[in-house]
């Protein structure tokens, strides 16, 4: 069984952060992009690299999966994700992207624009989560 679960901004050791997921829209759409080795939807986002500060990382994987050159991005909460006994960290951000560009020649094949979180996902028992918590905010 997997349990997703939200921490506060800061209330987790940085050095615990291993993701940073970036829900963003585009022109008033969502984006979600394909791994070119899957046929599922994902919210773009990715490991975290040694070193790497997590708000560098969630602009480097915005622009590495979807080619975004002009954005904002900002934290919303860090989040967890528990499988038995081990729990893995990362922080949830969302972002207002001006301008795309190109999508650079890394993992992703193929970005697209949806109103809604599209059916078929490559994580169905975590993004929905996500996906939720940063829609819910932006509500508010």
């Amino acid at each position: 069984m997997v349990k997703i679960n939200f921490h506060q901004l800061g209330k987790v050791d940085n050095d615990k952060l291993l993701y940073a997921v970036i829900a963003a829209r585009y022109n008033g759409q969502w984006i979600f992009v394909k791994h070119k080795e899957r046929d599922t939807w994902e919210i773009p986002g990715g490991h975290r690299e040694i070193d790497e500060n997590i708000n560098d990382a969630a602009a480097r994987e915005l622009f590495e999966e979807t080619g975004a050159k002009e954005f904002i991005v900002r934290p919303i909460c860090i989040y967890s994700v528990e499988k038995g006994d081990i729990e893995s960290y990362g922080q949830l951000f969302y972002a207002e992207v001006e301008t795309l560009d190109n999508l650079p020649d890394y993992e992703i094949g193929e970005i697209e624009f949806f109103n809604d979180m599209p059916k078929n996902l490559t994580y169905p028992l975590i993004q929905p989560h996500l996906f939720k918590k940063v829609s819910t905010i932006l509500k508010h």
